[in-house]
């Protein structure tokens, strides 16, 4: 993983503590084509489209859930996995309207696959109120995310967002407006940041939230889908646990176990989510003033480069493997 500016100012092998810690590597896969993925496991059958949970009724020994379609469906527990503006969290625990960040991340798929990501795989470039992601996706694809500071009321535009990102980006490095213009405008999405108020219940009765519906997170490291995911697993080992220790049938727990249960799962992901809320923050506005002093190049660059060398790798052990 590599930060440029106009330099590069810091690489870091986040390779190297996964493997002494003995933490599985990750590797990154299009969002797509791991939706695809998981719909062939679970089959195209059990998934139904526009089918959005407007209310539900909870019970001592079932959970009703009531469609925007009319359609009624009844099951042992829901899970709310309904993101940012979350109905079923609505209805647990009241309306949360969510705040706009005041910046708006624009992403697409370029084919095309540069040196620099055969290299390092990850590369940030920073800038004043913007910065740059750009990530290696496989089969020749590379995935680039642009945040840009952009006030609430700036318009939804549906097409020239490409051309809009090149005017941003026009005197920045050649391999950022290299792979700008590599990519196709239908690819280009834009996508206002918003944030919500950290929540420690994450249900109640039989009603669990999970994602962004429980913990919404900012896209600066990559990892509100990594975390729904955790809780997921985290979700199936508690239910698990109680079917193997107490009932065979999901459908003859009570309430209050699963309440329990569900306490359990939010508490271990709370620690988890809780290393990525410290630093899941827009960094821009904390480092403008720094960054834009580093265009001319100074003493002080040298200075900062070397502490953030010596700094940095103990940082973001903690970050890869800190609760291993």
């Amino acid at each position: 993983m590599t930060y440029f500016l106009r330099f590069r100012f810091v690489k870091y092998d986040f390779l190297t503590p996964a493997v002494v810690k003995g933490v599985p590597v990750t590797r990154v896969i299009c969002r797509m084509e791991l939706q695809s993925l998981l719909v062939n496991a679970v089959g195209e059958d059990a998934i139904i489209n526009n089918s959005k949970v407007v209310d539900f009724v909870s019970d001592a020994n079932k959970v009703r859930v009531f469609l925007q379609n009319g359609q009624q469906y009844e099951g042992d527990i829901l899970v709310g996995a309904d993101g940012l503006r979350s109905t079923v969290r609505s209805k647990l625990f009241g309306p949360q309207e969510p705040k706009y960040s005041n910046f708006m991340c624009y992403t697409g798929i370029a084919e095309c696959d540069p040196q620099y990501l055969l290299q390092f795989g990850y590369k940030v470039f920073l800038g004043t109120n913007q910065f740059l992601v750009a990530l290696d996706i496989g089969r020749g694809r590379m995935q680039w995310y642009a945040f840009v500071k952009e006030a609430r009321e700036s318009p939804v535009f549906h097409t020239g967002n490409k051309d809009m990102i090149l005017q941003r980006y026009k005197d920045w490095c050649d391999e950022v407006v290299t792979v700008i213009n590599k990519t196709p405008e239908d690819t280009i999405i834009r996508r206002p940041i918003y944030d919500t108020d950290m929540i420690t219940s994450w249900g109640r009765d039989r009603v669990i939230l999970i994602g962004d519906a429980a913990h919404a997170m900012l896209p600066n490291l990559g990892q509100g889908g990594s975390m729904a995911i955790e809780d997921c697993y985290w979700l199936m080992v508690e239910l698990q646990n109680l079917v193997a220790q107490t009932h065979p049938m999901l459908s003859e727990i009570s309430s209050d176990e699963l309440d329990l249960a569900f306490r359990r799962m939010a508490s271990v992901m709370i620690s988890r989510y809780q290393t990525h809320l410290h630093i899941s923050v827009p960094p821009l506005p904390l480092c403008n003033e720094y960054w834009s002093s580093m265009k001319v190049k100074h003493p002080a660059q040298l200075i900062a480069n070397q502490a953030l060398l010596l700094a940095l790798p103990k940082f973001m052990d903690w970050v890869v493997v800190g609760q291993h």
